[in-house]
């Protein structure tokens, strides 16, 4: 694929390191920015052909076989619907719109128009979690009861990200993004999300957004998810997810503590970390391969698969819609203290229906509580009586 970049800063660097990385097919040859300068410097920096301040020229380029969206959140609907009237397959970074009400309009005017929309959202391409997700499939933890993800570090690198119009919002829209899908993920993204309740305050850093939050969503399963997001946590970037299921667990460790790790003085030079490291003196963790560690050369090899294939990619503007419809309710529970229903108007998953909680049988007549190896190698089981009720134990002597 030929690949439009709209928008020259951080994370389209990001993207277009992983792009260019390792002899890949897929190749940046054209770079927009608002900034002349920018867009020269990051089509040198790459050596691509093509440079522009203007995004419909980015865009309708005869070169650019898709355009990949690297902008600040306030601009992804303007570009999306520049790429809906070139006709041009569009993949975009997350989040996907600053509330549901944009991203519905953006999911519309894709799919209207019959071109492609993939959602970036690189979390959900890390190694780790692509190969936890299939445990998950095949059954090995049993029924997914719950499912935590937690990224945390000092705050964004760009100033548009600390200005609520601009970003809408604060750490939810920034981070929930990320730890939202990946527990759908796990969940079952056919599963509807029914209800948020959030907490979210402004701790440290002088803005009208929040800096830090936890929230629950609640499924109709009766799964739960949970985030945690803050822009205080001190000390890098922490990534991590767990999930528990009926029959076992999973721990994920994605960033900061991956098993590099380093002392330095720092009289031998001061250099890049890893992103947003806090220091390069002392211990540090350095990160072998950030783009691979976050997902981006699954990520796009999906991306390009999918256009190829004419199939939908692993997450599309669909998925994007759905997580704006979930951090809207969290915003609102933020500030009513309630739970909030998720409002989302074009369902596509499983419609919520009456589940009743499984009981695993021991016997005829008792259901099994626990089983339990005790010190002494006893095997201990705590038992229920499908009638009465009843509690009980029973014992096999070692």
């Amino acid at each position: 694929m030929k690949v439009a970049m709209l928008g020259s800063g951080f994370i389209a660097r990001f993207y277009a390191e992983s792009l260019h990385a390792q002899r890949r097919k897929d190749h940046v040859v054209m770079v927009y920015s608002r900034n002349e300068d920018n867009a020269k410097r990051f089509a040198d920096d790459y050596g691509l052909p093509h440079y522009s301040t203007n995004m419909e020229e980015a865009i309708t380029h005869p070169d650019v076989d898709v355009v990949l969206i690297s902008l600040p959140n306030h601009l992804h609907e303007a570009a999306v619907l520049a790429c809906v009237k070139a006709k041009k397959n569009v993949i975009c970074t997350k989040p996907l719109g600053r509330t549901a009400a944009e991203a519905k309009r953006m999911l519309d005017a894709v799919e209207n128009a019959g071109i492609f929309g993939g959602y970036l959202e690189d979390l959900c391409y890390t190694p780790k979690f692509l190969k936890s997700i299939e445990s998950v499939k095949r059954g090995d933890i049993g029924r997914v009861l719950w499912a935590k993800s937690r990224e945390a570090h000092p705050g964004p690198h760009s100033d548009w990200f600390w200005d609520k119009k601009k970003s809408g919002g604060g750490a939810i829209i920034d981070l929930g993004c990320h730890c939202v899908e990946i527990s759908r993920n796990f969940i079952g993204k056919n599963i509807k999300p029914m209800e948020v309740m959030c907490w979210a305050d402004t701790q440290v850093h002088p803005i009208d957004a929040e800096d830090h939050a936890i929230g629950l969503v609640k499924y109709a399963n009766g799964a739960i998810g949970q985030f945690e997001v803050s822009w205080t946590f001190r000390g890098g970037m922490d990534l991590r997810d767990e999930v528990m299921g009926t029959e076992g667990t999973i721990w994920l460790n994605s960033f900061l503590r991956t098993g590099f790790e380093m002392f330095t003085t720092g009289n031998g030079g001061e250099g890049y970390v890893a992103e947003k490291a806090e220091s390069n003196i002392g211990w540090i963790f350095p990160v072998g391969d950030e783009s691979h560690e976050l997902g981006y050369p699954h990520m796009f090899t999906d991306m390009f698969s999918a256009i190829e294939e004419k199939r939908e990619p692993l997450e599309s503007f669909y998925d994007g819609y759905v997580v704006n419809a979930i951090l809207d309710a969290a915003f609102k529970s933020a500030e009513t203290k309630i739970w909030e229903p998720v409002m989302i108007e074009d369902w596509r998953g499983e419609e919520p229906k009456d589940t009743e909680k499984q009981q695993k049988s021991y016997d005829d007549t008792h259901y099994l509580i626990k089983e339990e190896i005790l010190p002494n190698g006893d095997v201990t089981v705590i038992l229920k009586h499908k009638k009465t009720g009843e509690v009980s134990s029973k014992v096999t002597k070692a």
